[in-house]
């Protein structure tokens, strides 16, 4: 009996301590979600800012009936993975480059941070002034080769794929520097049993770097997702959705249901379905994630 009241004491204790920080996020992040919520089964618009009457899942059903919303869904699982593949493996290449180097690595890791700590607004001002048609520097040094110009951001073809070219640029750095951790804290033993052993370097990368490295790499990965599915500045700045269509991933799509539309309860069922699908993802890779171990 003691040992138990001691442990329910070492409980009441350890809830007494994180009240404050809780009861904060409570506010800080509970409130504005609850909010939001009851935004999204309301019929609240900017023209008619009332909550009442309550509309149930209506909005929710409006908003997946058309076909712009599924075009932007779509967009944004493939504009995510690919992001997250590229910047992945990029990372993950220049994190064993970096492994092997002994010389300057911390004025490596300085210039490597620099994008990431760049404003995403920033970053799609500068590509965008680098990749003007006419006057962009990528454009002339293209045309100082012969070969013609190109609309990167004009053209409802390759739009998205330039978005994608900036946003791993911008983001690939974030993933060095945790596989980079990752890696600098793997134990030295199973590669000296593989090196007896007569494995190969491909072979101590496959079975032993990789297997070792999954847990910071779902990491990696899944804040990387989350990150691209809210992806909102780089489209703003850039395309602003277009051309068209091409780049409106769905956190755009919420925006302008939301204040270009003036309807902010079919914005934020848009926004709560994204919500979703991101909590969806994270969960199932865990879950996967675990099961492997």
């Amino acid at each position: 009996m003691a040992l138990f009241s001691a442990m329910d004491r070492r409980r009441r204790t350890g809830w007494a301590f994180a009240a404050p920080g809780l009861s904060a996020l409570a506010i800080t992040m509970g409130f504005p979600l609850v909010y939001a919520l009851l935004i999204s089964v309301s019929s609240m618009t900017l023209l008619k800012p009332n909550l009442s009457p309550f509309l149930g899942l209506a909005n929710f059903v409006q908003i997946m009936s058309e076909d712009l919303f599924w075009h932007s869904l779509f967009l944004t699982v493939r504009y995510s993975v690919a992001t997250v593949v590229g910047e992945f493996v990029i990372g993950l290449a220049i994190a064993l480059m970096l492994q092997r180097t002994l010389k300057m690595k911390p004025v490596y890791f300085a210039i490597l941070t620099l994008p990431m700590a760049m404003s995403p607004v920033a970053v799609a001002l500068i590509w965008r002034m680098l990749l003007q048609p006419n006057l962009g520097i990528v454009n002339q040094m293209l045309t100082g080769m012969g070969l013609p110009a190109v609309d990167w951001l004009g053209s409802s073809s390759i739009a998205l794929s330039t978005m994608v070219g900036i946003d791993i640029w911008q983001q690939t750095s974030f993933v060095v520097l945790l596989l980079s951790a990752g890696l600098a804290s793997l134990p030295k033993d199973p590669y000296e049993a593989a090196e007896v052993d007569g494995a190969s370097p491909f072979q101590q990368f496959w079975y032993i770097t990789l297997p070792l490295l999954r847990p910071i790499s779902a990491i990696a990965i899944i804040i990387q997702l989350i990150n691209e599915f809210r992806t909102y500045d780089l489209i703003y700045v850039l395309t602003k959705g277009g051309p068209g269509v091409s780049t409106e991933l769905l956190s755009f799509f919420a925006y302008k249901r939301a204040f270009q539309g003036l309807s902010l309860n079919e914005g934020n069922a848009a926004a709560f379905v994204l919500l979703l699908i991101v909590l969806a993802i994270t969960v199932v890779f865990f879950l996967m994630l675990e099961r492997k171990d």
